[in-house]
């Protein structure tokens, strides 16, 4: 049977409290193929696990050039994407007037994976029963409760970060 170049990306991040321990999860669908990633961070927020989430997803993608939908009940992360503010961050330098716009290491991240496949973005409302929506909040949730989770180097040092993804600070 030939690979589908179609692929449905489920995605949900919990943080509680926010800021506190996160997590994200992803529900990658092909077909009838199906894989579920997840993860977490000791101390992080809700947006940058949506946003992870994102990423993961879109990372764990084999090959580039897919047909993908990103299902996602983060008005942030769709609105950013569909209503072209990703774009018109990207063109400041991800900087505000007041320095450094929120996530940007992330945005970086996410803008470069976007580029790699044809991706549209479909906003939901989360927890109103929707399936694999439930999924991924209930692994999310999960994966923030792991023991000795790794460090959110963005959240925690977010210029650190910014620098490391090739952007220069003026």
């Amino acid at each position: 049977m030939p690979e589908c170049d179609s692929i449905t990306i489920f995605t949900d991040g919990a943080c509680d409290p926010n800021p506190g321990p996160g997590g994200w999860a992803v529900i990658l669908r092909s077909g009838v193929r199906e894989k579920r990633v997840s993860g977490g961070y000791r101390k992080t927020t809700n947006n940058r696990m949506e946003l992870r989430a994102v990423i993961e997803g879109l990372r764990a993608l084999n090959r580039p050039g897919l047909l993908v939908r990103v299902i996602c009940d983060s008005q942030y992360v769709t609105e950013a994407v569909t209503q072209g503010w990703l774009e018109k961050w990207a063109a400041r330098g991800f900087k505000k007037s007041d320095g450094l716009r929120e996530n940007a290491d992330l945005w970086i991240e996410l803008r470069a994976l976007l580029r790699r496949h044809s991706v549209t973005f479909q906003w939901i409302r989360g927890h109103t029963g929707h399936r694999e929506n439930e999924i991924c909040d209930g692994l999310a949730v999960k994966a923030r409760s792991v023991a000795n989770l790794s460090a959110d180097i963005g959240f925690e040092n977010p210029a650190a970060a910014f620098v490391s993804s090739g952007v220069t600070l003026l």
